[in-house]
């Protein structure tokens, strides 16, 4: 089978610096190096795509997009302002909510917690939160039975299951004797919420009912909690339903409260494509030292060549083809590694984690208990490429540099 000149020597010569010791070195140096900065860039831009899926799922779905809370007294004729907010652009959900900050108690373990008081009905067209948890998820929730729902890592600290009562301490405001004593609430629990994360460890659900008789509002809310269209215009969205709101309200959304988590999974996801592409920048050096070593090597073979009329496109063409041979090979064994390893990514780390004895992820801290992955062939595609291109650059010089060699003084001795 024909092969042009170049792709024939090329790949000849890539074969022969076996006989090189030190040359073979270096270029398997190079051909390992690309190949783990590519996998290496692939498994960490998957399991940013995996936080990014999971603070979409997990964390947004069960989280309001955007709340808005009376500033000055509770908000009477509540489905009357309900039917306002839903009549503005953007919000595709509206329920009223009722925040109970404090601490529950049993026996002598005692956990802060924010009991949110929704309406079931209502709120599961706002929120995934009954899918995660037990039995009949919001709908476990009944007027007055004075149930609550709680997050999982609260009942683990409170050594409560599902049945158990537990009281919640609420603060009462002082006077000028000094401080009240908390109002003491005793609470069944009807249900468990795992989420897998750091909500589990603050967040609660009871009855809008039950907190109205606790607080003493009677028919009125606190505010409202919504849920838009775009979550990224949330912030947006709610200010602007604000404005012509006939109360005064204080105004915040999903990026005030986990913003930071959106935002830095983007820098993360910047700053290792700026790393990891680095990295393959300097394996793609070595790319450049096993050319210069094999001119060097080839000077007299390189003049014969040119004599017998080979122009300097082909030489140079020659030994791009002899380097291209390693920066191909390595990204697109380091693509196949990366692929692979980032599907089975969550199981691994899981298995680690089993063998050390240790969390990565302390659900305490962060607002997952794992770690996610989700391999996008966008990214696959780009750090590939990019390897490729690089790999192309570095084998430019040492090839116009062969193609620049005179014949007459390389074989004059």
């Amino acid at each position: 089978m024909f092969k042009p000149l170049p792709l024939f020597l090329g790949l000849r010569y890539s074969r022969s610096r076996r006989r090189n010791g030190f040359i073979a070195f270096i270029s398997a140096s190079s051909l390992i190096g690309i190949a783990l900065g590519v996998m290496a860039l692939i498994l960490g831009l998957s399991a940013m795509n995996g936080f990014e899926r999971e603070l979409k799922n997990r964390v947004l779905s069960v989280v309001p997009h955007g709340e808005l809370i009376g500033m000055e007294a509770p908000l009477p004729d509540w489905p009357r302002l309900r039917d306002y907010l839903l009549a503005q652009p953007g919000i595709e959900a509206a329920a009223p909510v009722i925040r109970l900050d404090g601490l529950l108690e049993h026996g002598s373990a005692i956990k802060g917690v924010q009991v949110r008081a929704v309406l079931p009905e209502l709120e599961a067209n706002l929120s995934d939160a009954g899918n995660y948890m037990t039995g009949l998820g919001f709908r476990e929730l009944q007027a007055g039975e004075h149930g609550v729902i709680l997050g999982k890592t609260i009942a683990d600290k409170l050594g409560v299951k599902i049945g158990d009562p537990v009281t919640l301490l609420l603060p009462q405001g002082g006077d000028e004797t000094g401080i009240k004593n908390p109002r003491r609430e005793t609470l069944t629990v009807v249900g468990l919420l795992e989420i897998g994360g750091q909500l589990d460890g603050v967040l609660g659900f009871m009855h809008l009912t039950d907190a109205q008789s606790i607080t003493g509002m009677g028919s009125a809310v606190e505010g409202f909690s919504l849920k838009v269209n775009d979550v990224r215009k949330a912030q947006s969205i709610t200010v602007a339903a604000a404005r012509k709101f006939p109360h005064y309200v204080s105004i915040s959304s999903w990026m005030s409260r986990q913003g930071y988590l959106y935002q830095d999974i983007q820098m993360v996801r910047t700053v290792m494509y700026v790393v990891m592409l680095m990295v393959v920048a300097v394996a793609c050096f070595n790319i450049v030292s096993t050319l210069v070593m094999a001119v060097n090597e080839k000077r007299s073979e390189i003049a014969i060549l040119k004599t017998m009329g080979a122009s300097p496109g082909q030489i140079r063409l020659t030994f791009v083809i002899q380097g291209m041979v390693n920066g191909v090979a390595g990204a697109l064994l380091g693509a196949l590694l990366g692929g692979l390893l980032s599907s089975k990514l969550t199981q691994i780390l899981s298995f680690i984690e089993q063998l050390i004895g240790h969390r990565f992820l302390n659900p305490d801290i962060y607002f997952i208990d794992f770690l996610p992955t989700e391999l996008h062939m966008q990214d696959l595609v780009i750090v590939t490429s990019a390897a490729i291109l690089m790999s192309l650059l570095a084998t430019l010089y040492p090839a116009w540099r062969a193609s620049g060699l005179v014949p007459s003084r390389e074989l004059g001795h």
